[in-house]
């Protein structure tokens, strides 16, 4: 059902946090050794009698005068664990689910030996795969795959989210890996085309990485790209590299020399499909692209946040009531019936 709606839960994020529903209660802590000072002041007591008053003075040296601090910190402990329970300790925790459209999007890549040139560093292939890591880095759960072209085109990985499979595909992506000369733009078009057509999703995404110049294949770009509209999905063409090789002929023999970049097609292309066409000609210029695409290529996100809350004053409730007992305890064993000499 979730793939007829092209909807996936990408994002379940839970944080604790302890906090106070009352804190204002704490602040009576410190009040409670005020309180038994008045106690005792109002009685005529000193401090030092504060609790049990059976304690004989030949018996000071006897473990039984630790017990006179019992009585007081035992009322001291119910109090505070009363204060603390009324406090409200609690635990709450964050739940935040997010769900989106899923974009799916196949990146081709031209390998060809065009790709070779080092108008952009190292060279226009290792600038493309280097700019495509850091996109499908910035993506979120979207299924991305990878789609390689010469004179041939193969999928070299199909849709997935998996990233750290696709950063291992296109570190082994080189020039040479397809032995047939030449660039078919069309078939790499179509390859893409199959990989996305039966996908019932909203967003289907070509990016298309060559320097333009489609000279092989047994289908043409243009028609191509009227197969990519009728499926719904766009293409995003982007040339890559000058139109003259960077070497250290004169001008005139640069100019002779020069692979020219077919921009019409890639842009026919762009254009027949709703996408756009860029035009990368340094590295700088191909990463902010990618940008913008990713800008472009994005969904509104869907955020439901729920809290979980609980409470722990029971605990401190429970400890209350036991010092509270063992205070009376001690009262009734020791002060209702005190040593004799």
């Amino acid at each position: 059902m979730w793939d007829w709606l092209a909807l996936e839960w990408f994002s379940y994020n839970k944080l604790r946090a302890f906090t106070w529903a009352d804190s204002y209660f704490l602040y009576g802590i410190l009040a409670i050794p005020l309180f038994f000072w008045l106690r005792n002041a109002l009685h005529g007591r000193s401090f030092q009698r504060l609790g049990l008053t059976f304690i004989h003075a030949d018996t000071a040296s006897s473990w039984f005068v630790w017990l006179r601090f019992l009585h007081p910190l035992a009322g001291f402990l119910a109090l505070a664990s009363l204060l603390i329970a009324l406090a409200r300790p609690q635990i709450i925790s964050a739940l935040s689910e997010r769900d989106a459209e899923v974009i799916n999007i196949m990146l081709a890549l031209d390998i060809s030996d065009s790709m070779t040139e080092k108008d952009l560093l190292p060279s226009r292939l290792d600038a493309a795969k280097n700019v495509a890591k850091n996109f499908i880095s910035g993506r979120l759960r979207d299924r991305i795959g990878l789609v390689v072209f010469g004179g041939d085109a193969f999928t070299q990985c199909p849709l997935t989210n998996d990233y750290e499979l696709l950063y291992g595909f296109l570190e082994t992506i080189h020039h040479g890996q397809i032995r047939t000369a030449g660039t078919a733009i069309g078939n790499a078009l179509a390859v893409c085309i199959n990989r996305l057509r039966d996908i019932p999703a909203k967003s289907k995404v070509i990016i298309l990485l060559s320097d333009g110049e489609n000279t092989t294949g047994n289908l043409d770009p243009l028609i191509a790209a009227k197969l990519a509209k009728a499926f719904d999905i766009r293409v995003y063409t982007i040339a890559l590299g000058r139109s003259f090789r960077p070497d250290m002929l004169s001008d005139t023999l640069r100019t002779l020399t020069s692979r020219s970049t077919d921009e019409g097609s890639l842009q026919k292309i762009s254009t027949l499909t709703s996408g756009q066409f860029y035009r990368a000609t340094d590295n700088n210029a191909l990463t902010g692209i990618f940008q913008q695409i990713d800008r472009m290529e994005r969904v509104k996100v869907k955020v439901r946040q729920y809290k979980e809350v609980k409470d722990y004053y029971r605990v401190y409730l429970n400890w209350a009531v036991v010092f509270l007992l063992v205070m009376m305890l001690l009262k009734v064993l020791f002060i209702a019936n005190p040593l004799e000499d």
